[in-house]
């Protein structure tokens, strides 16, 4: 059987004892990095052999697997971290196994994607994007896919490029409430509520999840001259736009991104 083992993404005690039994039980293991891997390995006494597995050579590893699978082999796969087939090697060779019709399944286990969306608190549906692409044009046309959708995504981040994130999707979506998730399961697991316009603030350390909100129904049936007006008077005031749209959208029980994108305009 082949076994597709979430492992921790951060604390190591969120390791299933079915992923400790099954990674003790296979013959070998596929993994991304067999250093990353060994840390692991060694918290739990598992000293079964360990196959380098990554997305320069998972498609020519697959024939050998298929056939160490009908040999009668036992193999696992895991990543390093979370869930194989995330953003991370393990769909090729589901496919190819699924193609055959040679047996497979999942242990489940941590996935980030699922953590910082339940931590953000936001409604599902929900769009997993993953990382962005790293040419311009190709960023920008799934970025303009993306927009007109009425629930968040959820994109992976890296730490050096967490400021040019919000600004390419400011430029495509405009405002919109944000919650920036970094660390997960670690000790200084950190969750930032922000908006593309504001920006991230905190650390730049870890791995990123950030998870953006929907376009939002501009069908208000509040009188649009009646917010701008209010608006004008409050930021004449003293108030800024942030606060004002704030208070507006607490006032009439509508949307805080919808007064803001008035305001801005």
């Amino acid at each position: 059987m082949f076994y597709i083992v979430a492992t921790p993404i951060g604390n190591l005690s969120d390791m299933s004892s079915r992923a400790i039994d099954t990674l003790r039980e296979c013959d070998y293991i596929l993994c991304e990095d067999t250093r990353t891997s060994m840390t692991l390995l060694k918290h739990y006494d598992i000293s079964n052999k360990l196959v380098s597995y990554h997305k320069f050579n998972e498609a020519s590893k697959c024939d050998s697997i298929a056939q160490d699978l009908m040999n009668g082999k036992n193999i696992a796969l895991i990543s390093d971290a979370g869930m194989p087939g995330i953003s991370d090697p393990g769909a090729v060779v589901v496919r190819y196994l699924r193609d055959r019709h040679i047996p497979y399944t999942v242990v489940p286990g941590p996935s980030a994607l699922i953590n910082a969306f339940v931590l953000s608190g936001y409604d599902a549906p929900f769009t997993f994007v993953g990382f962005l692409p790293e040419k311009n044009r190709a960023k920008r046309e799934l970025l303009n896919r993306l927009a007109t959708l009425p629930y968040p995504s959820i994109f992976y981040v890296s730490p050096h490029s967490i400021e040019e994130f919000f600004q390419d999707v400011y430029e495509v979506y405009g405002n919109r409430d944000v919650c920036v998730v970094r660390e997960l399961t670690k000790k200084f697991e950190q969750v930032e509520f922000t908006d593309l316009a504001t920006g991230y603030t905190g650390a730049v350390k870890g791995e990123f999840v950030v998870v953006v909100q929907g376009k939002e129904d501009d069908n208000i049936e509040i009188d649009k001259d009646t917010i701008v007006a209010e608006l004008e008077k409050l930021v004449d005031s003293g108030v800024s736009k942030k606060d004002a749209s704030k208070v507006l959208a607490e006032k009439y029980n509508i949307k805080k991104n919808y007064v803001y994108n008035l305001s801005i305009k």
